[in-house]
């Protein structure tokens, strides 16, 4: 069997297609993947404000729309990057075990973000980081960033901010954790719905992977980013919106935190709250419903 994976072209995509190929192949040895980099328009508009030119969408729209199309049969994403909607035809039934969730703390000049002296200057491209960032140091100066996780690194080195805040899961699979200089708390920085966590996407209407991503997926992950995906799309949440959801599986409950602003607020409201397994979807929506309140 002939598989053809669309990613994008950037290190940590191809990584974690990487991860996915190795995957296939536990599960059936036999299968051949043709990998397809594919450049996004997000890829090309790599220096302006995603939330001025469409989101984080931009990064997924070409490669949908070569899977809708039949060019590739499968695409690979980082689920904190795919809308809370996917395009109607398309399904993601199929997830690698989950990363660590946290954010991290990397700078080269301080340990920690308590370390940070008084109008320090960190970088991060996130609302959801921003606005938990000030409520842990207010006196902090946040700076916008874009740019894959090298070019941020590189940014860093040279010297254009004291610090930024990245995701665990992308350091770890780009051999890039000696970086890390604080893994910080959830209590701190709430992480991203599905963060840390791989999609694999897929026509709705195409069965023949059906059985090997049955075996693949691992159900804990799919369960848990099903409940903080039901929480955004209740939300309308996008990549301009100020959200952050975990999930964790214990034992037949799934307890779900949540953090969420309003537009023009200045500060996260968090929430939190358990169901059965069962009631994951409905879990995410019951807790959304607090914040429209």
């Amino acid at each position: 069997m002939l598989i053809k994976l669309g990613t994008r072209r950037s290190k940590l995509a191809l990584a974690q297609s990487g991860l996915v190929i190795a995957a296939l192949k536990r599960v059936n040895p036999e299968i051949k993947v043709e990998v397809h980099e594919i450049v996004t328009t997000g890829d090309k508009l790599y220096d302006q404000d995603l939330a001025l030119i469409g989101g984080k969408g931009l990064f997924l729209k070409e490669i949908e729309d070569q899977l809708l199309d039949g060019k590739i049969d499968i695409a690979v994403h980082s689920m904190k990057d795919v809308p809370a909607y996917l395009p109607e035809g398309l399904v993601i039934d199929c997830m690698l075990e989950r990363e660590n969730v946290h954010d991290v703390f990397v700078s080269t000049k301080y340990n920690s973000l308590a370390e940070l002296p008084e109008g320090a200057v960190v970088g991060t491209s996130s609302p959801r980081r921003k606005l938990q960032l000030l409520a842990n140091r207010p006196d902090l100066k946040i700076i916008s960033m874009r740019g894959n996780v090298n070019t941020r690194i590189d940014k860093l080195g040279r010297g254009e901010y004291d610090a930024i805040v990245l995701a665990y899961a992308g350091l770890k699979r780009l051999s890039l954790d000696a970086h890390i200089k604080e893994v910080i708390s959830t209590d701190i920085m709430l992480p991203a719905v599905g963060q840390g966590a791989i999609g694999i996407e897929r026509k709705a209407s195409d069965e023949k992977l059906s059985s090997s991503f049955k075996e693949m997926n691992h159900t804990p992950t799919s369960l848990c980013v099903e409940a903080e995906r039901s929480f955004m799309q209740s939300l309308k949440g996008d990549c301009t919106t100020p959200l952050a959801a975990y999930a964790q599986v214990k034992g037949d409950y799934i307890h779900l935190q949540t953090g969420y602003a309003h537009a023009g607020a200045n500060a996260m409201r968090f929430e939190q709250a358990q169901d059965t397994i069962a009631n994951r979807q409905q879990l995410g929506h019951t807790l959304a419903q607090r914040f429209l309140l």
